[in-house]
């Protein structure tokens, strides 16, 4: 198996690190190609999957940047496949992880010379990320984003999607048979989120503490997170809470620069991104966790990493009313008018103010990831996709019975992913 990734460094790219554990546990060998980290080698072997690195390169900046960002990644992807394919063999599966949806020329090459089959594991709606991040961009790079999209998906023989709205699109705009898309949710692993001992230490000094862990883009939110801190510590005067905002992106300095202009700097923490200890220690102590992502093309039908592991932590919910956030989340959240500052900051003061209720809700979030959204209720059906394509056959893996990764590496909690 080679799995293709472009936007984050594996182990740190908690869906596909679980989807590399649940294949080596089902007996395959994988190999994967994604971008260097800062402790990144070349090339290692960590828990049996073999992962091959390239300096990524990120102008930034406008779409051309990103352009040039893909086309690297490309070119850097494709010389490693083969150095990969020379060192281990033919692939009899490649999965290319998105975005960008631009591998699918490598799989079709590989699919040509040693009928490989190809697997589109679908992270995001790439034509929706660039309408949510240049609303007012050009219409040409948004057509070839959908050129790229329906290639990636004519040429997948098989489309692993993260819910039902991305399944949809698989379908309705892909042109995919419904029998070739499964739904494989990034479901957090209960055993390793879980709540611990608080730390009042994390309070800094405050009654309170309301906590936000992921990206830091210009899609997320997390200005609107900043705005309604202001409200509630400046417009309300409630000087009892403090909030700790967990994570880094392209908008990690902005952030920065906005939380200081707006004189928050005792009441909000940006420490950027974080070890595992840091965030399980911060997300024990919360009260409430944010998911600010505003309503746009893009968020409306992306399920957010962070709200699922919000309720692995028995953490209450204040979201803005999309719709794949009230399927995630159900009755562990509070639904608020999208894109209301006002709304949001009252929101959070409800329940920073209603004990019994957040921690009804908190139990209600936590009792969901239990039954329905954890990992070990997902993987069963990820892994029969290769097992189908490879024509394997293998006894149902029981529910109490998943095959786990061993490791939490601290979340950038993305997009749709």
């Amino acid at each position: 198996m080679l799995i293709i990734v472009q936007n984050l460094h594996v182990p740190f790219d908690r869906r596909v690190w679980l989807e590399c554990q649940s294949l080596v546990g089902a007996g395959y060998d994988v190999t994967v190609i994604c971008p260097r980290g800062k402790t990144s080698k070349k090339y290692e072997v960590i828990d049996g999957v073999a992962i091959h690195t390239y300096p990524p390169y990120a102008p930034g900046g406008r779409a051309a940047g990103f352009v040039v960002e893909y086309a690297w990644s490309f070119l850097a992807t494709a010389r490693l496949a083969l150095q990969a394919r020379r060192r281990r063999g033919r692939f009899d599966v490649v999965q290319a992880c998105n975005p960008p949806d631009v591998f699918w020329p490598l799989a079709r090459w590989l699919r040509l010379r040693d009928g490989t089959r190809f697997v589109f594991d679908h992270h995001d709606l790439c034509p929706e990320l660039y309408e949510s991040r240049f609303p007012d961009g050009a219409r040409l790079p948004l057509r070839g984003l959908l050129a790229l999209e329906r290639a990636t998906f004519r040429t997948a023989d098989r489309v692993t999607s993260t819910n039902e709205s991305y399944a949809s699109i698989a379908v309705e705009r892909g042109g995919k048979p419904p029998e070739h898309v499964t739904v494989v949710r990034t479901g957090p692993d209960p055993e390793r989120l879980r709540r611990g001992e608080a730390d009042p230490a994390r309070r800094r000094g405050r009654e309170h503490l309301v906590a936000y862990l992921g990206v830091m883009g210009p899609q997320d939110g997390v200005d609107l997170a900043l705005a309604a801190a202001d409200r509630i510590v400046h417009g309300l005067g409630r000087t009892d809470i403090a909030f700790t905002l967990m994570g880094a992106g392209d908008s990690y300095d902005d952030l920065v620069a906005q939380r200081d202009e707006l004189g928050l700097h005792e009441y909000v923490e940006l420490p950027g991104r974080v070890p595992d200890e840091y965030v399980a220690a911060v997300l024990s102590t919360a009260d409430v966790g944010l998911c600010p992502d505003p309503k746009n093309p893009l968020n409306d039908v992306s399920t957010m990493n962070k709200t699922m592991e919000y309720m692995a932590f028995g953490l209450p919910v204040v979201a803005f009313d999309l719709r794949e956030t009230r399927v995630s989340a159900q009755e562990a959240a509070v639904y608020v008018e999208p894109n209301r500052v006002d709304a949001y900051a009252d929101a959070i003061l409800d329940l920073v103010d209603q004990p019994e209720r957040r921690a009804e809700m908190g139990r209600r979030g936590r009792e969901r990831v239990e039954q329905e959204l954890a990992w070990s209720h997902q993987c069963g059906g990820y892994v029969a996709v290769f097992d189908e394509l490879t024509h394997r056959t293998r006894a149902p893996v029981e529910a109490d019975e998943p095959i786990r990764s061993d490791a939490w590496h601290d979340v950038e909690a993305g997009t749709g992913a």
